[in-house]
C-alpha cells in the first residue's frame, strides 16, 4: 500500500509539536477531483522547491513581485518552519505532488493577518486557491484573527478574482499598480451561501464522473454465471453500456464477448470507473492500480471491511485514504453497484437481477439487499429509475454527495433514500433543505426504536431520543419520512407521475360505496379534506350517472359503472375549482374490464395534468396502470391496492407541498447578546474539572442574560433566615424552590412551595425542604410569584451526531405526563421558531382558545431564537431546561432554569468544505 508515500507523510517523530492535525482534510475541487489539504511541515522543503521551480515566470512574478527563478535556502527555511499560531501555511497535494500553498502572517494588530497564496500553473482554474483561502480563514478565526489583508499586483486578476468571489465583504485600494485587499473573515450568510454553491458544483461534477462514465473496467469479471463479477459484466453488456468496457481476468481470453486483459495496466485507453470484485485482501492493490491509471472513481463491491466489526474498520479507512491519495472517489465497500438509465449512458453496473424501467426517481440505498428488493418492486409500482447507487458502508461517497448531483440532474425529479446512518447529519440538513425546495426527497431511516433513553438529568434529555433528532432534521429540511419500503414506493409513484396538490381538498369516486368511505376516512386521518362537491359539479355528475348514484363526495357511481363513466366523472371532478386532487377507487365487478378503466383514467390524466390523480384497484394481484414497455415516464396514474395507501401517499405529498409553499426563513439579527462574556463564564465554570458541572441558579441567570434571556428576579439562599430576608426584599407572595443537580421533578419531591405570604412561612418552608431532601438540596431560590399565563418549557440538548437540539412544549408538572413537545435542530430560522411554537397540540392555548386572551407569541418565538443562538455558539452547554416559561400578554417569562456544562471539542466549522 502506498497511501503514506502518496500523502507525503513521514516519520511521526519529526512532526512539529504544535502541528495542528485537525487542519488536515480532503476536499473536492471544482472539476470533481480531490485534493488533500494539510499544514506545511519542515520536510516539505524539497516539495516546495520543486513546486516553485515548475511555476511559470508570470506566476512567480504575480505572486512575489519579482522574477527570481529559485527560492533561497533562507526562504525555504522560513516558508516551511512556522509556529502554526501567528504564522501558518497550508498546502494542497494530489498524491505526492504539491499543487498550491497559502499562508497567513499575523500583523502588529493582533486581529489582522497578511494572506497570500500561489497555485501551480497546471492546477489553476480548478478552485484550489479558493479552497486554500477558505481553510486558512477557518484556522485564522480559531487563532483569534478576524481580518485578512493582502497586497497583490493589479494585473494579478486570478488572485483578485479569488478574493472577490470568496463571499467575504472585501475592500480594495489601488496604488501604483498594487491593490491592497482587506476583508473580515467572520462567516456570514452570504459567505455560507457562496461556500455551499461551490461545494454543490464540485460535488455534482465529482458524481457526474462516477455516474456518467465513458469507460468502465470490471476487475474480477468471472467466467461462471451467477457469480458477482460475471453478473455485473452481463448487466453492463445486456443493457448496452455506451462507453468502452473492459474485463480484467488474467485467466480468461473473453467473457460474454468482452475481451479480457490481465490487469488495469493493460487497458489500452483511459479508465473512468473501476468496478472491484476481488477478495478483500486484494482490493488495495486494485485501487493502487486504478490510481496509477488515473481513474476517476472506484466502486468496491467486495465485502469484508467495516461491516465485519471494528477490527476491519482500519482496513476500510486505509482504502479511502488510498483512493483519495490519487484523487479518486470510492463507492462502498460492500455494495451492490451503480446504475444510470439515461440512454446516453445506459449503465447497469450492479449484480441485481432487476432491470428497472427508465424514469424520474433516483434511489440511494445503504443496504444492497433492500436495494435489490426496491428495484424489483419499482417496476411493479410504476416507478421508473433515473439512477441507483448502493453506497454500502459509505466509506466515502454518501447521500450528501449524491443529493448535490441529483439537484442539478435533469433526469431526476425525485430522490429516494434508504438510510441506516448519517455520515454528516449537519451537512445533510443544509443540503437537503436546499434540494427539497426544487425536488422532493423521500426517506426511510431505519433504527427508530433505539436501545433506550440516556440517563437523564433534565426533562429535555429525557425526551431527546435518537430518532427525535432524525424527525426534527427531516421536518426542517422538507424530507418526506416514511416507515417502510412499501410506503417509499407508494409515495414515489405519486411524485414521479403527478403534480403537487395545491390544496387539501380531495374528491373521491368509485363503483362501490364502502371503499369510498374508507378512502374518505383515510384522507381525514392524514389532514386532507373531503368536502361536499359544488352544486354545479353535482348537477354535471347527475347528468352522467344513474339516478341511484351518490354525487355528494365520495361519489358512488354504482357497480355498473363503465370505463366511460370513470373517464367522464374524472373530467368533471378535475374541472371543479374546489377540488385539489382526485382518488378513484375500482372494485372489479363481472361487467367492467379493469384494463379499460385503467386506460380511461390514463387518457384523462394525460390530457389534464394540473391536479394529482390517484387510483386504487382493489382485490387485484397487480395494478393495471404500470407503464407498458416504451411508455413515456410519468405519463400514467399511480395505482394502489387499497384506498388507504392512496390517501396516505397523498397526505405525505400534501405536507411536502405545504413545506415548499412556506418562506424559507432567515436567521434574524438578535440585539443585546454578549457571546464573549458567555464564553468566559462557561470557561470559568469548567476550569479545573474534566467532568460536567451544573451551574448554580445565579450562574444560570447570568449566562442567560448574555443572550438577552431574562428570568424573574431570583435570589440564591442557603438557610431559612436568608430565605426570609430575600422574600421580604422581593415582596410577597413568593415562590421557594430547592436546587441541586438531581432535583428534576421538583413538585413531586416537595422541592417547590408557592404563594408564601410571610417571612415565617418562608423560613419554615426552607427548613422543611432541607430536612426532607437532605444532601440533594444544595440551596434554594426565592422569586416573586409570576403573573398568570400558559406554562411552557424550552430546552436544549447536545446530540453527539446532530449537534444542539432545541425543545419546546407544554411545561410545568404536565411536561412528561402529556409529552406535548417538539424538537428542532440548530441553527434556527425565524420560520423554524414560528413553526415550532405552532407544532405542539397545546398551541391554541397560546393563540386564544375558547375566548381566552391571546398571549405574546412573538416574544416566545424570540426567546426560542435566543436560546437557539446560545446553544449554537456554545457546544459546552450539554443540557438546558427553562421550565416553566410562562407566556402571557406581556411576554415570555423564564421562571426556572437548569444548565449543565460539559467539556466539548471545538466543533467543526459548518462553513468549511471537507470530505469525511
Amino acid at each position: 500500500m502506498v497511501t503514506e508515500a502518496n500523502r507525503g507523510t513521514h516519520d511521526p517523530d519529526t512532526i512539529p509539536p504544535a502541528y495542528p492535525a485537525e487542519c488536515e482534510c480532503d476536499v473536492v475541487l471544482a472539476d470533481g477531483s480531490e485534493v488533500h489539504i494539510r499544514p506545511i511541515r519542515p520536510d516539505d522543503a524539497d516539495r516546495l522547491v520543486a513546486f516553485h521551480e515548475h511555476l511559470s515566470p508570470e506566476t512567480v512574478y504575480r505572486r512575489f513581485f519579482s522574477a527570481h527563478p529559485h527560492l533561497r535556502p533562507d526562504e525555504v527555511e522560513r516558508f516551511t518552519h512556522v509556529d502554526y499560531h501567528d504564522r501558518l501555511a497550508l498546502v494542497g497535494l494530489i498524491g505526492n505532488e504539491l499543487l498550491g500553498v497559502a499562508r497567513f502572517d499575523r500583523m502588529p494588530e493582533p486581529f489582522e493577518a497578511e494572506v497570500a497564496f500561489v497555485v501551480a500553473d497546471a492546477a489553476q482554474g480548478r478552485g484550489l486557491g479558493t479552497i486554500l483561502l477558505e481553510h486558512l480563514a477557518t484556522a485564522a478565526r480559531q487563532r483569534g484573527i478576524s481580518q485578512f489583508v493582502a497586497d497583490t499586483l493589479l494585473l494579478n486578476s486570478d488572485m483578485l478574482r479569488v478574493f472577490r468571489n470568496a463571499g467575504f465583504e472585501e475592500h480594495e485600494e489601488a496604488s501604483e499598480g498594487i491593490v491592497r485587499v482587506t476583508f473580515p473573515i467572520a462567516p456570514t450568510e452570504a459567505y455560507q451561501d457562496a461556500v455551499d454553491q461551490r461545494d454543490r458544483v464540485a460535488q455534482a461534477r465529482s458524481m457526474t464522473r462516477l455516474l456518467c462514465p465513458r469507460s468502465i473496467a470490471v476487475v474480477g469479471a468471472g467466467r461462471r454465471p451467477r457469480t458477482i463479477g460475471h453478473e455485473i459484466l452481463r448487466n453492463l453488456v445486456e443493457t448496452g453500456f455506451t462507453g468502452d468496457l473492459f474485463a480484467i481476468n488474467p485467466a480468461a481470453n473473453e467473457i460474454l464477448g468482452v475481451p479480457c486483459l490481465p490487469s488495469l495496466h493493460d487497458v489500452p485507453a483511459e479508465i473512468d470507473v473501476v468496478i472491484v470484485v476481488v477478495p478483500a485482501p486484494q482490493v488495495p492493490k486494485v485501487i493502487s492500480d486504478a490510481g496509477e491509471r488515473r481513474a476517476h472513481a472506484v466502486v468496491v463491491i467486495s465485502a469484508g471491511f467495516a461491516e465485519m466489526g471494528a477490527a476491519r474498520s482500519t482496513d476500510e479507512h486505509e482504502l479511502v485514504s488510498l483512493a483519495r491519495s490519487y484523487g479518486m472517489r470510492l463507492v462502498g465497500p460492500n455494495c451492490l453497484g451503480i446504475l444510470n438509465t439515461n440512454p446516453a449512458v445506459s449503465m447497469n453496473a450492479t449484480f441485481s437481477p432487476a432491470r428497472p424501467a427508465r424514469g424520474r426517481a433516483a434511489f440511494v440505498s445503504q443496504s444492497g439487499a433492500l436495494g435489490i428488493a426496491v428495484l424489483n418492486r419499482a417496476r411493479q409500482s410504476g416507478v421508473g429509475i433515473s439512477s441507483f447507487i448502493s453506497v454500502g458502508n459509505k466509506a466515502d461517497v454518501s447521500s450528501n454527495d449524491l443529493l448535490q448531483y441529483f439537484e442539478s440532474d435533469a433526469d431526476t425529479g425525485a430522490v429516494l433514500l434508504y438510510l441506516e446512518s448519517f455520515g454528516n447529519p449537519r451537512k445533510f440538513a443544509r443540503v437537503a433543505r436546499r434540494v427539497s425546495r426544487a425536488k422532493p426527497i423521500v426517506a426511510v431511516k431505519s433504527g427508530r426504536s433505539g436501545a433506550g433513553r440516556r440517563g437523564a438529568q433534565s426533562h429535555t434529555a429525557a425526551a431527546a431520543t435518537p430518532d427525535i433528532a432524525v424527525d426534527a432534521l427531516f421536518h426542517q429540511a422538507g424530507v418526506i419520512r416514511v416507515d417502510t419500503l412499501s410506503d417509499l414506493l407508494d409515495t414515489a409513484s405519486l411524485l414521479a407521475t403527478q403534480p403537487l396538490p395545491k390544496g387539501p381538498r380531495v374528491a373521491i369516486a368509485g363503483n362501490s360505496g364502502g371503499p369510498g368511505i374508507m378512502a374518505a376516512d383515510a384522507c381525514a386521518g392524514v389532514g386532507l379534506e373531503v368536502p361536499e362537491l359544488a352544486a354545479a359539479t353535482q348537477v354535471a355528475l347527475r347528468s352522467l350517472l344513474p339516478p341511484e348514484a351518490s354525487v355528494v363526495n365520495p361519489v358512488d357511481m354504482l357497480a355498473s359503472a363503465s370505463a366511460d363513466d370513470y373517464q367522464r366523472t374524472l373530467r368533471v371532478l378535475l374541472d371543479d375549482d374546489a377540488v385539489d386532487a382526485v382518488i378513484l377507487v375500482f372494485t372489479p365487478p363481472l361487467v367492467t374490464d379493469p384494463g379499460d378503466v385503467a386506460g380511461a383514467i390514463a387518457e384523462v390524466s394525460r390530457d389534464l395534468r394540473s391536479k394529482p390523480v390517484l387510483a386504487a384497484f382493489l382485490a387485484m394481484d397487480s395494478t393495471p396502470l404500470v407503464p407498458p414497455a416504451g411508455e413515456e415516464p410519468g405519463a400514467v396514474v399511480p395505482a394502489y391496492s387499497f384506498p388507504e395507501q392512496a390517501a396516505q401517499a397523498l397526505g405525505r405529498v400534501r405536507q411536502y407541498a405545504l413545506w415548499r409553499e412556506r418562506p424559507a426563513g432567515e436567521k434574524p439579527v438578535l440585539d443585546g447578546t454578549a457571546p464573549a462574556s458567555a464564553a468566559r463564564l462557561i470557561e470559568q465554570a469548567l476550569s479545573g474539572s474534566p467532568d460536567p458541572v451544573w451551574l448554580s441558579p445565579r450562574q444560570a441567570v447570568e449566562l442567560l442574560s448574555y443572550y438577552g434571556i431574562h428570568m424573574v428576579r431570583t435570589v440564591d439562599v442557603h438557610s431559612g433566615p436568608e430565605a426570609a430576608a430575600a422574600a421580604r426584599s422581593l415582596g410577597f407572595p413568593v415562590a421557594l424552590k430547592a436546587f441541586g443537580p438531581n432535583l428534576v421533578h421538583k413538585t413531586e419531591m416537595g422541592a417547590v412551595q408557592l404563594d408564601l405570604g410571610s417571612t415565617v412561612k418562608v423560613r419554615r418552608a426552607y427548613e422543611a425542604m432541607a430536612a426532607r431532601l437532605g444532601d440533594q438540596m444544595q440551596g434554594a431560590t426565592v422569586q416573586p410569584m409570576a403573573a398568570a399565563g400558559v406554562e411552557t418549557i424550552v430546552g436544549l440538548i447536545q446530540d453527539p451526531a446532530f449537534g444542539p437540539l432545541l425543545m419546546f412544549g407544554l411545561g410545568g408538572v404536565a411536561t412528561e405526563l402529556l409529552a406535548d413537545r417538539q424538537f428542532r435542530i440548530l441553527p434556527l430560522t425565524d420560520r423554524d421558531a414560528a413553526d415550532l411554537v405552532r407544532s405542539v397540540r397545546a398551541a391554541p392555548l397560546l393563540t386564544g382558545y375558547r375566548g381566552s386572551t391571546p398571549t405574546n407569541v412573538a416574544a416566545l418565538e424570540e426567546l426560542l431564537l435566543r436560546v437557539g443562538r446560545l446553544g449554537e455558539a456554545h457546544p459546552q452547554i450539554a443540557e438546558l431546561d427553562l421550565n416553566p416559561v410562562i407566556v402571557g400578554t406581556a411576554g415570555a417569562t423564564v421562571v426556572d432554569a437548569k444548565v449543565r456544562l460539559a467539556p466539548a471539542p471545538t466543533p467543526a466549522d459548518p462553513t468549511q468544505r471537507r470530505l469525511r
